[in-house]
């Protein structure tokens, strides 16, 4: 097996667990939603992973998956009834909201996912591969561009007609006050600062907590029910 395709075995199956998910899922639950453009990420990471388009594809696999494993353990630990963490929390409560939008959810599952588990998952993947984070950043950054170039499309294909750029819709307001950019570069920030204090676990923890619950309150502030009555739902 070549490198490339050791890269690509590894992400296959975050695939099939995903793809369970998009048959199990109902049509317009919240974590759907964000399944189903998750989905499209990973697939897209596993065409670059076989084109040999990604930097140290085992590295680059690994990340990915490590990455991966966090959304689908917040989607285990819920259906066994335990709590998630508070980043995850705002999707999970509020997936079957009939006045939150799809994009709206959509965009809190990349928030949490961005804002939390993309720096734990680069701590991670550093210490299972033994490595700096700055021997990442190459895959990070790759990663990140698949990530920057879907948020346009969620938003294009998510939001409702027919004048999404209407500044003073709330939907429109709400949903340009987030960055998957900016989300991406303070991810960075984060895992560079967990992984300098590695070794102080009681101010890692504290940390760790700190930016649970700020990401969380972000997800709150993006799945503010905008008054959509039920059934009006356009996926």
């Amino acid at each position: 097996m070549t490198t490339t395709q050791y890269g690509t075995a590894a992400v296959d199956g975050v695939v099939a667990r995903m793809r369970a998910l998009r048959e199990t899922l109902p049509r317009h639950d919240g974590v759907a939603v964000f399944n189903g453009v998750y989905l499209t990420v990973t697939l897209a990471v596993r065409r670059h992973l076989a084109d040999g388009l990604l930097p140290r594809p085992r590295t680059t696999a690994g990340l990915a998956t490590v990455f991966a494993h966090r959304y689908l353990a917040a989607v285990d630990r819920d259906a066994a009834g335990a709590d998630v963490p508070e980043c995850w929390r705002p999707l999970f409560l509020a997936r079957h909201h009939p006045g939150v939008y799809p994009v709206q959810f959509a965009l809190a599952g990349i928030n949490a996912h961005i804002g939390y588990d993309l720096a734990l998952a680069v701590v991670d993947t550093a210490r299972l591969h033994g490595c700096e984070p700055a021997d990442l950043q190459g895959s990070f950054d790759r990663i990140g561009d698949v990530l920057v170039g879907l948020e346009e499309r969620v938003r294009e294909e998510l939001m409702p007609g027919p004048d999404p750029l209407d500044v003073a819709d709330p939907l429109t307001h709400l949903v340009a006050s987030w960055s998957m950019e900016r989300a991406r570069d303070a991810a960075w920030s984060a895992a560079r600062l967990l992984w300098s204090v590695r070794g102080l676990p009681e101010l890692a923890e504290e940390f760790t907590r700190r930016l649970d619950a700020g990401v969380g309150l972000v997800g709150r502030c993006l799945l503010t029910p905008l008054g959509r009555r039920a059934g009006s739902r356009t996926a």
